[in-house]
């Protein structure tokens, strides 16, 4: 039944769902925070509260363990990571091998687009754009950094479909590389 004229149930109605609205407003889909993954030696802007992970990855003649923090928001996965390469590995080497399996697990087409780029406190950084498909079959496209500072390399990345400036800007404009 519908209430009577004059009836406050209406007006309830209607302010349930303006406070509805106005709490989904403060919960934007990116809220970007600063990140420093604990001994990680980089930080950035993230626009969600990343989960981290390890584990050991063939960059060399000997496994090293990759560091990441990432974390997926509006349809985007943002990942920050990181490993130290250990005595004997070619950082050369290393850095093509992460390469490699990146543009292997998009199922990129092409080596993508490379450009070198300017990041704070590191001795070297490429910009790749690549696309290709997610392990579910969906067109993906990366926008992904590659740095290097002394016996460390690091990899920012986004991918998703598509890409936006307002998505990538604030996380790579933020790339800081720390002593």
């Amino acid at each position: 039944m519908f209430p009577k004229a004059g009836s406050a149930r209406p007006a309830t109605a209607i302010a349930t769902l303006l406070a509805t609205a106005l709490i989904g407003a403060c919960s934007p889909t990116f809220n970007w925070r600063e990140v420093r993954p604990a001994e990680s030696g980089i930080g950035t802007l993230m626009p969600c509260k990343p989960e981290t992970a390890e584990r050991a990855v063939p960059l060399g003649p000997t496994p090293v363990v990759l560091h990441m923090s990432s974390c997926d928001t509006g349809g985007l996965t943002y990942a920050l990571a990181w490993a130290e390469l250990g005595e004997g590995v070619d950082p050369d080497a290393a850095q093509s091998a992460w390469e490699s399996a990146s543009r292997q697990s998009l199922r990129a087409v092409g080596p993508g687009t490379a450009v070198p780029v300017n990041v704070p406190g590191a001795a070297k950084a490429t910009k790749v754009t690549l696309s290709g498909q997610n392990h579910q079959g969906k067109t993906t496209d990366a926008q992904v950094t590659y740095i290097r500072q002394g016996r460390r390399l690091y990899q920012a990345a986004v991918y998703g479909h598509p890409l936006s400036e307002d998505a990538l800007g604030p996380f790579f404009d933020n790339l800081r590389v720390t002593p």
